[in-house]
């Protein structure tokens, strides 16, 4: 039997923005495959923002590894993304969609990069191409989604969809991976009737956390916040025309979406099916908009939904984005490369069962490279377990909460001695971390937290040397001490001298 992977994405789309988180929304295509499938309640980004958060689900490491730790930065050079990876062990890759990886502007550079079919490569410069110079302007305009000349045929998503529906089509017999990547809902989230006006006087569940006056959280988050700050919880939750469009554009893609699971429905029952967004948008909670250097759940917890398991079943533990890649590479047969900094989910996805991560971990450095604002460098490293959630401001003060008691992460219990050892916990994992992963900006500054005060400045850090192995693309690393292929690439240094 053939192996046949499709992965559908979006751009932007809360956790609470589908109908089986939500049922308030009508994402009816969603809601069929989390039936059919598991969900996943606790899914994190490895960084919300969407060039890195691409970064880590395409390669499997995070974004200081692949040295996109920004958007507008490109991959290193010996960075594989999984579909070189499988490109090079024979299957068929296809990649249809936002790319946003090659560290070009916001729609990418229009050509097809190593590992992808260029017959169905389409990222959003090769849209923007195709439309006459007016037609791009109006693409780029919210107030376009309310003209009468708006089709569903003029999105992106739209076009998108018809060329996935052409590659499973043509590929019946064969082994693929099939990405599908949506832009929309993200803005300027264009859609046609019945979807524009869909969601017209509607305004979240008010929560506590909309009134979140941020006295004890980071002094970036209350700059970030602006205005918001004076501003009553009542008056962030409320309906809007921006709320309504972004909401009826989620409920478009999961049209389109719709489109895509009937042929696979009809062809492809036994293919492994997953679905993600990259990243959430806070929308007002915690007085804030967008997405930065935090982890709360509003832009950190993502939707996570994987049919081609166990159906019907929730999944509560921890999940993160950087174990897609190995899952993906997993189901395909391909064995793990040791560069791969995530596990795969195949045991969860066949035996709910099993629990893949008791924590996972989201960081944060810098928002965009091409813009002044957005706070400049804001570099954060979080942990979180099903249960608790500690997040290390290297420049600011830091956060923990406890997610049983406090869900909508409102009181920062960071200096509460009642939490001191499950905080402490969670703050090593949160280092070990750091280390093992190579993360090029770790020392004692994360360590040495006011909080902390069993931890001393040490010039040594964890004093390990830790080389890279990605062995299946370039030679084995040498020692630095005898010219000689390394024997560990992780290995404890003998000496303190600095050497030139």
């Amino acid at each position: 039997m053939n192996k046949q992977l499709i992965f559908i994405m979006t751009d932007t789309t809360r956790k609470d923005m589908l109908g089986c988180y939500n049922p308030d929304m009508h994402t009816p295509n969603l809601d069929a495959l989390a039936e059919e499938g598991l969900k996943f309640e606790n899914t994190y980004s490895c960084q919300p923002v969407c060039g890195p958060a691409r970064s880590a689900i395409f390669t499997g490491q995070f974004p200081h590894s692949n040295g996109m730790y920004t958007n507008s930065i490109a991959m290193g050079d010996n960075v594989k993304t999984v579909g070189q990876r499988l490109t090079d062990n024979g299957i068929h890759c296809g990649y249809i969609g936002k790319y946003h990886l090659d560290g070009a502007d916001y729609f990418g550079l229009g050509r097809c990069p190593e590992g992808w079919d260029p017959e169905y490569w389409y990222d959003m410069r090769t849209y923007l191409e195709e439309l006459t110079d007016e037609q791009r302007m109006a693409s780029r305009k919210p107030e376009s989604s309310y003209e009468d000349w708006m089709t569903e045929d003029f999105t992106y998503a739209h076009r998108c969809t018809d060329r996935a529906v052409k590659f499973l089509e043509k590929n019946k017999e064969t082994d693929f991976f099939l990405t599908i990547s949506y832009d929309e809902p993200h803005g300027p989230c264009l859609c046609p009737a019945p979807f524009n006006r869909m969601y017209e006087g509607y305004s979240f569940d008010y929560n506590p956390n909309y009134d979140d006056d941020l006295t004890q959280k980071p002094l970036y988050q209350q700059l970030w916040s602006g205005e918001d700050m004076e501003k009553p919880g009542s008056e962030l939750n409320k309906p809007s025309s921006g709320l309504a469009l972004f909401l009826g554009c989620n409920s478009f893609v999961d049209y389109e979406i719709g489109r895509v699971m009937e042929i696979i429905n009809q062809n492809y029952p036994d293919a492994l099916v997953i679905f993600t967004s990259d990243h959430g948008e806070m929308l007002g909670n915690h007085k804030l908009q967008m997405k930065n250097a935090a982890c709360y759940k509003e832009i950190a917890n993502v939707p996570l939904i994987i049919r081609g398991g166990e159906a019907g079943k929730t999944i509560t533990s921890p999940a993160s984005h950087i174990d897609l890649v190995p899952t993906i590479l997993d189901y395909m047969g391909v064995p793990l490369p040791k560069v791969l900094e995530g596990k795969s989910m195949l045991p969860q996805i066949y035996d709910a069962e099993q629990e893949i991560n008791d924590v996972v971990f989201t960081e944060f450095t810098r928002y965009e490279v091409d813009h002044d604002g957005f706070g400049g460098v804001q570099m954060m490293r979080a942990a979180t377990s099903e249960k608790y959630k500690l997040v290390v401001h290297l420049l600011d003060s830091d956060e923990f909460y406890d997610l049983v008691n406090d869900p909508y992460e409102t009181i920062n219990l960071i200096d509460s001695p009642d939490y001191e050892a499950v905080r402490n916990a969670l703050h090593d994992r949160m280092l070990q971390q750091m280390n093992e992963t190579r993360d090029p900006f770790r020392g004692y500054q994360w360590a040495v937290r006011p909080w902390r005060k069993d931890k001393e400045p040490s010039w040594e850090n964890d004093r390990h040397t830790r080389q890279r192995e990605n062995e299946e693309y370039e030679p084995r690393q040498l020692d630095y001490d005898t010219g000689l292929p390394m024997e560990k690439a992780t290995r404890l240094k003998e000496t303190n001298d600095v050497k030139a």
